[in-house]
């Protein structure tokens, strides 16, 4: 009869066990995507519909999309009841917070649908985006 995982770690020398514990740790902190997220936060795909006011299917399709506009994340995230927090971290610098990237108000287009690009061939009345937007990937 084999050994199970825990006999094993309690043969270990006490500080790797604390190691292997610290790591547990930090992967219990981390999800793999935003469908563990939302398992995590006890919502089913059909509430979440409900609450970002799409389909069930549609939800799923966020679910398994690697790139995104952060206003669908941050709808997405919400929709669960939490906070989107973008957080950068550079090497001469403490973390930083960014405020305001990815607001619904300041990241989707108004629906003015008169307004167009100058120079812009689409015709009058069509939903222009704009050209660069960021983007979360996964």
């Amino acid at each position: 009869m084999g050994r199970t995982l825990n006999q094993v770690i309690a043969e270990l020398p006490p500080e790797r066990q604390g190691r292997i514990e610290a790591r547990y740790q930090e992967l219990r902190e981390e999800a793999e995507g935003l469908r563990e997220l939302r398992q995590i936060a006890g919502k089913a795909q059909a509430e979440m519909a409900s609450a970002l006011k799409i389909k069930q299917p549609s939800v799923s399709k966020i679910e398994k999309q690697t790139d995104m506009y952060l206003s669908t994340l941050r709808s997405y995230i919400e929709a669960m009841g939490g906070e989107l927090e973008l957080v950068v971290k550079l090497p001469s610098h403490g973390p930083l917070k960014l405020r305001n990237l990815g607001d619904m108000a300041t990241d989707r287009p108004t629906g003015n649908k008169g307004s167009r690009r100058p120079g812009s061939r689409e015709a009058p009345g069509t939903l222009v985006r704009p050209r660069s937007r960021l983007k979360a990937g996964f």
